[in-house]
């Protein structure tokens, strides 16, 4: 027995010496070893960590609630956080709801929080300046909590016009397109007056919290009938179009729908908030068809019909007049979003731009409204990637006023006609194709501010997650080159 307990001790001994050595050979990095430790990010404490993701969620919910798509929010978001000390974080977005989660690694749980989008509201001027807050954060001029106070003023800050002057830019907005489409002073005149009072009547409506189909719906019958009650009381001579107080109050409601968004959100993989958005331009949409159906069906009753008005004026003079219209639309569309003042003059240059490159398009080279329409769509979006660079101005302010002057309200009004009177087949052939040019803006916004977007170098890249909306994951330990796959989130599904 004595003889063998040196010999236990012994391969004891071994024993244990080939475990320190397989244990130190694991877990220090080679050039042929994998490490079988993962260490996560290096992050601030939890105080911290909770006032970078408050600071990043108020953040996407006012971008988000403006009308920006699902792919800038997303990057906006994650650039914000990587500036602020939060290296590893997941942002996942759905129409009504921001999810963020920070990790932090093995040895302490991932905060995670959700934020509600609860209202809609067009205020450029509160997306140019919280642009402007990011901007400054990421250059280290405001720390996250200058930057939080930023925001909350932002948030609590009224309208920079007064409510009044939003009112006198949809009315401007229906003006000018009255103009374009060759209408005269009369048509005009009455196209903003009309335009004014829908707009207030609206207001007052989404106070009592009406639904925003019945807004569309009531819009869509008030512009129609009072434009026959005009008619009836015979204000407009022989030769004028009444027609076109229609179709401009119609471009005017089509405005607010987000069709540029939603082409964003599903050419960049996110699917879930392009189907609920698409769910809502649908619905405002019938609201729209319901409105001015209904008012064409009075007309008919009172044996005041408005025709659809024939071909557009196509001579020298109505081009630049429908030049210079096209970019008061813009600008007066800018005013009524609340844009700042130094936007305007960009915004009505370039919807003097887009509405010359779709004039040369269709009159001059003789090519088709879709493919005119997209052609100087593409116009729009180049110009606002450009100016973003160039001026620090919000794409939205450029991209929203730049195809206002493109947007088928000419074309939805016929169609709603032709339901109301030729018949379902030839009405849906037309509406199709008012769809169809609006696929087509959409299309060639996204495709210009995809090709003038920056392009960031690897290193410099925020997220190496693989889906749309995936921050970065976990980091690793010193020295190693191994990766760690990370899960795609939901709504890159």
């Amino acid at each position: 027995m004595a003889e063998d307990r040196p010999t236990a001790d012994r391969f004891a001994r071994r024993l244990r010496g080939a475990l320190r050595r397989d244990a130190k050979r694991l877990l220090t990095p080679g050039p042929s070893t994998v490490p079988m430790l993962m260490l996560g990010p290096q992050v601030p404490d939890d105080a911290q960590v909770q006032q970078v993701l408050d600071l990043c969620m108020r953040i996407g919910e006012i971008e988000l609630s403006s009308g920006e798509s699902v792919d800038e929010v997303t990057a906006t978001m994650l650039r914000l956080a990587n500036a602020a000390g939060l290296p590893a974080v997941d942002v996942d977005i759905t129409f009504t709801s921001i999810t963020m989660c920070c990790h932090r690694g093995n040895a302490a749980q991932p905060v995670t929080t959700m934020r509600l989008v609860r209202y809609r509201t067009l205020d450029l001027s509160r997306l140019a300046e919280t642009e402007q807050i990011v901007r400054e954060l990421e250059a280290g001029e405001l720390d996250v909590r200058a930057a939080s106070s930023r925001v909350s003023d932002v948030v609590r800050s009224p309208h920079p016009y007064p409510r009044w002057v939003a009112t006198f830019g949809w009315a401007g907005l229906a003006a000018s397109i009255a103009l374009l489409l060759g209408g005269g002073p009369i048509t005009a005149t009455a196209a903003f007056v009309t335009t004014a009072a829908i707009d207030r009547i609206g207001r007052r409506l989404a106070r009592w919290g009406v639904a925003s189909f019945f807004q569309q719906a009531l819009g869509g019958f008030l512009v129609t009938g009072s434009t026959i009650l005009l008619i009836s009381i015979g204000l407009f001579p022989a030769g004028t179009r009444p027609s076109f107080i229609v179709a401009a109050g119609i471009t005017v409601l089509l405005s607010g729908l987000s069709v540029v968004s939603t082409v964003q959100d599903a050419l960049t993989g996110y699917y879930l908030t392009a189907a609920a958005r698409i769910v809502e331009i649908a619905l405002l949409s019938a609201g729209l068809l319901t409105g001015v159906v209904l008012g064409l069906q009075l007309g008919f009753q009172f044996d005041v019909p408005i025709e659809v008005s024939g071909d557009l004026p196509s001579s020298v003079g109505q081009f630049g007049l429908s030049v210079m219209s096209g970019a008061l639309a813009a600008a007066f569309y800018a005013l009524a979003g609340y844009a700042p003042l130094r936007s305007l003059p960009i915004a009505g240059a370039v919807g003097a731009a887009s509405w010359a490159v779709y004039g040369v398009l269709t009159q001059v080279v003789g090519i088709g409204a879709v493919p005119a329409t997209g052609a100087a769509a593409l116009v729009v979006g180049l110009a606002a990637g450009l100016l973003r660079r160039g001026t620090n101005t919000p794409p939205m302010v450029v991209t929203l006023a730049g195809v206002t002057p493109l947007l088928p309200g000419l074309a939805a009004y016929r169609g709603f006609y032709q339901l109301a009177v030729e018949g379902v087949s030839e009405g849906l052939v037309t509406v199709t194709i008012a769809l169809a040019i609006g696929l087509a803006l959409a299309s060639g916004v996204a495709l210009g501010q995809f090709v003038t977007r920056p392009r960031r170098k690897p290193e410099e890249t925020p997220s190496s997650g693989d889906s749309p909306s995936t921050g970065s994951g976990y980091m690793l330990a010193p020295d190693s080159d191994v990766v760690e796959p990370q899960a795609p989130s939901a709504e890159s599904k």
